[in-house]
């Protein structure tokens, strides 16, 4: 995912200090010690001086929303527009540990609640989210800017994992050996870790935090979430919800901020594990300072996704799909695909058909009827994915359509669908990950050679292959470096009862997200080994334990 997408400094602050662009910060941070980079960011993020019109959003702690008392805070923008609409508080590190310690004071009644009863929790959860599904949605669409359908299935996506969690108790069985030696039973329980917290990024504001908090609370854990500063509405709602359903005060448990809420996280000696959603090179700072204080955790880093197109593919298909999944979201999407990477003699014809489709993509505030694809989620954003547009000529790429030429009117964070040929892995907009509309197109001459780029590239988040060759594409599935792999489907984010994540510098940590390996990030296993003997065959034995 796009550094905009982590929790580390904040674009609002950016612009308001008239510092430069937060890429230059993250180069700084790979190479200071951490707690000078948790001084830097304690200094620049002030006040948001945010219009009277604008809603507060607060921090949501021991069951009930609190006003921060930080003094900081950040501006939340509709991007079709480009006006604040609200102003969301900053977390102290006191804040941090208040809701920590709430989270840690609920956890022992939760951990002891049956899970029958935990599992008929999560289905009143699973109602009350399908009946606001609509609600959620649209605070999606104003703080987020993705349009209203994109949004409805962001949150649909997500109650599938609330759905797979309300079968708990059997995924949380152990197993049972019965006389594993004589008069003696082996089995194995599985417990939760205890307080938990998740960070999330702005893509995807009620759909990720449903894949942390769901399996996190199904398993007996407590859960503290921070959000992504700019679009936080959607977890409000989300806590206001699970009190709704009847979760205790203090299991589910919301701060927001920007880099010192994060290291109070990290740092923090009461939280046992931590998941991430973000950027690589924060996925990799998340991960290196949670484990270094001890902490169990995933983090789930950026992506570069190619989309093989082989010359048997139905190129009308691959088309389609090159275009749904390049611009949807405004290509906000860790799974988006970035490159279409054209084999042998296809390309001339595949770059036409997706250029003639562009045209038709209505680009448009989310609310309004028809619109498939909307603004970006800040102006900073905006503006450096545009630079990889305005840079691509000089460096021997073709802009094949430009979208900063067919952009709503208003101020707004607009950019259109853009496709950019003759793309080769030397260029920026090969390398980097732009995290917005603009769809790249490499050309090879073999499959070998494409299977090779995918390979090559440091990230190995997901991939796809057009072909009608069934043969070729058990092959690639074999071959390529990939966490997740799509057969003539360009998006394959796993469903529920699988697990999503990516391999190489797409993930930090063993663990992918939701589904089986999600109920294994939060618990821990515990073997009991059990002998109810005959007091009369009891003697000492100070040999190893063996079998008999």
């Amino acid at each position: 995912m796009d550094d905009d997408a982590v929790p580390v400094g904040d674009d609002d602050v950016v612009r308001r200090l008239g510092r430069e662009p937060e890429t230059g910060f993250l180069g700084e941070l790979e190479q200071r010690p951490v707690h000078a980079v948790h001084a830097t960011l304690a200094r620049v993020t002030e006040l948001a001086e945010a219009p009277p019109a604008v809603k507060p959003i607060n921090h949501w702690i021991a069951g009930a929303a609190r006003p921060g008392a930080s003094g900081r805070s950040g501006a939340v923008y509709n991007p079709a527009t480009g006006v604040q609409t609200g102003a969301v508080d900053f977390a102290s590190v006191e804040e941090v540990d208040a809701a920590v310690q709430a989270a840690k004071t609920a956890a022992p009644a939760w951990r002891a609640l049956s899970v029958a009863r935990r599992a008929e929790l999560f289905f009143r959860v699973r109602e009350l989210f399908d009946a606001h599904r609509q609600d959620l949605a649209r605070l999606l669409t104003a703080e987020h800017g993705k349009v209203l359908s994109d949004a409805t299935g962001e949150v649909a996506r997500g109650l599938e994992v609330i759905e797979y969690c309300c079968g708990i108790p059997t995924l949380l069985k152990g197993g049972y050996t019965e006389q594993a030696s004589t008069g003696i039973d082996v089995y194995s329980l599985r417990q939760p870790l205890g307080v938990v917290a998740g960070i999330t990024p702005f893509n995807f504001p009620a759909m990720v935090p449903m894949w942390m908090w769901a399996p996190a609370l199904a398993c007996g854990n407590t859960f503290v979430l921070k959000p992504s500063e700019k679009d936080p509405s959607a977890s409000m709602l989300t806590a206001e919800l699970l009190a709704e359903a009847g979760l205790p005060a203090g299991v589910f448990t919301v701060v927001h901020g920007d880099k010192v809420a994060v290291d109070a996280l990290l740092e923090h000696p009461d939280v046992a594990a931590i998941s991430f959603v973000g950027s690589t090179p924060i996925a990799k700072y998340v991960y290196e300072t949670a484990t270094a204080h001890g902490k169990r955790c995933q983090a789930l880093g950026g992506a570069k996704n190619h989309m093989i197109v082989l010359p048997d593919a139905d190129l009308d298909m691959a088309a389609d799909a090159a275009v749904s999944a390049g611009y949807g979201s405004a290509g906000e999407r860790c799974m988006a695909v970035s490159m279409v990477v054209a084999v042998g003699g296809v390309a001339d014809e595949l770059v036409g058909k997706i250029k003639q489709r562009i045209p038709n993509v209505k680009v448009a505030d989310g609310l309004e009827p028809g619109a498939e694809m909307g603004p970006l989620v800040t102006r900073e954003h905006r503006d450096r994915v545009a630079s990889y547009v305005e840079n691509a000529p000089a460096e021997g790429a073709t802009v094949v359509v430009d979208g900063r030429e067919s952009c709503p009117e208003g101020d707004g964070f607009w950019l259109g669908p853009t496709l950019i040929d003759d793309v080769t892995p030397e260029m920026s907009s090969y390398r980097d990950e732009i995290f917005g509309p603009v769809l790249g197109v490499t050309r090879v001459d073999t499959y070998d050679e494409a299977v090779r780029l995918v390979n090559d590239n440091p990230y190995g988040n997901g991939t796809a292959i057009f072909t009608r060759d069934g043969g070729v594409a058990r092959r690639f599935q074999f071959e390529v470096q990939a966490g997740m792999v799509g057969v003539n489907v360009p998006i394959p984010v796993p469903v529920a009862y699988y697990s999503f994540g990516g391999w190489k510098s797409s993930l930090f940590g063993d663990r992918h997200i939701y589904g089986p390996e999600g109920i294994d990030f939060y618990t821990r296993t515990k073997v009991v080994t059990s002998r109810w003997p005959d007091p009369a065959t009891s003697r000492v034995d100070l040999g190893f334990p063996q079998t008999r």
